[in-house]
């Protein structure tokens, strides 16, 4: 399901956005206040990981990670060191 936004076109005027422009700026802030994940905010964004990151260290917006990130993300490690059985 998509969900639309009608934003007139003399307010992106000026504002001197575009539509992707104002994408953007949504996902930027969404992220920044914790109410998107980086996965979901890109895609909104509609930019690769790689390209979001970069617009976020651009903005000085620090990535969200912590020690359960990291746990979660050693644990999946862990379990693709593994042996097969």
């Amino acid at each position: 399901m998509n969900a639309q936004i009608d934003i007139a076109q003399d307010v992106l005027d000026s504002a001197r956005l575009t539509v992707g422009d104002v994408k953007r700026e949504l996902a930027v802030a969404l992220y920044a206040q914790r109410r998107l994940a980086i996965g979901k905010a890109r895609e909104l964004a509609e930019l690769s990981l790689w390209e979001f990151r970069q617009l976020l260290a651009s903005r000085q917006i620090p990535t969200h990670y912590d020690t359960d990130d990291l746990a979660d993300d050693l644990a999946t490690l862990r379990s693709l060191s593994e042996p097969l059985p």
